[in-house]
């Protein structure tokens, strides 16, 4: 039966750019948004700001995703697996182990940590749920020093695919986002904190602002039930592939 109830979305890595910009947006569209990310204290002033809900959140720790999980009672209507990164550029040759495990514990473990923990609350929405992935067009292709970040990402499109196969009957739907060059916060995980470095991706060209992002996915979950948008790959028009940029020299 549908009820009146406020409905319920929880994001992850809401502390700064997507998960930030995602979290203000379905607040708008009145959802109750619960927040989560390490910077409990970026994220709590973001959720105070929008009437939400901040609990700390590490999805690359099992106990932190279950505590999480433990403190959501009742149905989930959306869940945003936003949480995850790059780490620089080595090439295959110069792997460094420690960084490729890093990455793989935030986009790949800690999106299934997540969608475990939460599967109960998402299957018990009388609305329907929906589950959205944020991947990135890395998950597509690849590029020289790219191996550990893009076997991420394509991780996380097999994951999202094979989603659709075990709920196919649930009221559940299923969403990939792939980003391409979005201006966010990741560029200078990712060299860090070389700004001068960071800096240089965005050089000449116009990159994606977290907030179209962010729209891309309020676009997809509110599609009528019967629609399921299954991918949407985004990118700026300054860019054709991840390799392949126009840059102006102004």
């Amino acid at each position: 039966m549908i009820t009146d109830r406020t409905k319920i979305a929880v994001i992850t890595g809401a502390s700064s750019d997507i998960g930030e910009a995602t979290a203000r947006l379905f607040a708008k569209e009145g959802y109750l948004v619960i927040l989560g990310a390490r910077c409990h204290g970026k994220v709590r002033a973001i959720a105070e700001s929008i009437g939400g809900v901040a609990i700390p959140l590490d999805v690359s720790r099992t106990e932190s995703v279950e505590k999480f999980s433990k403190a959501i009672h009742g149905p989930l209507d959306l869940l945003v697996n936003n949480a995850g990164g790059a780490l620089d550029l080595e090439t295959i040759a110069e792997m460094d182990e420690d960084k490729w495990i890093t990455m793989y514990q935030t986009n790949v473990l800690g999106l299934g940590r997540m969608t475990r923990a939460l599967l109960p609350q998402l299957k018990s929405s009388e609305y329907g749920a929906h589950v959205v992935n944020i991947g990135s067009i890395t998950g597509l292709e690849t590029y020289v020093g790219g191996a550990g970040y893009t076997a991420c990402k394509h991780a996380v499109q097999a994951i999202t695919q094979t989603m659709r196969l075990e709920w196919l009957g649930e009221r559940i739907r299923v969403t990939e986002i792939d980003p391409g060059l979005v201006e966010t916060e990741s560029s200078l995980v990712r060299f860090a904190g070389d700004t001068d470095r960071a800096q240089s991706v965005y050089q000449g060209m116009r990159p994606l602002l977290a907030e179209d992002v962010a729209e891309s996915i309020r676009w997809a979950v509110s599609r009528p039930w019967h629609v399921n948008i299954d991918q949407i790959a985004i990118k700026p028009t300054d860019q054709a592939r991840m390799d392949k940029i126009f840059r102006r020299s102004n």
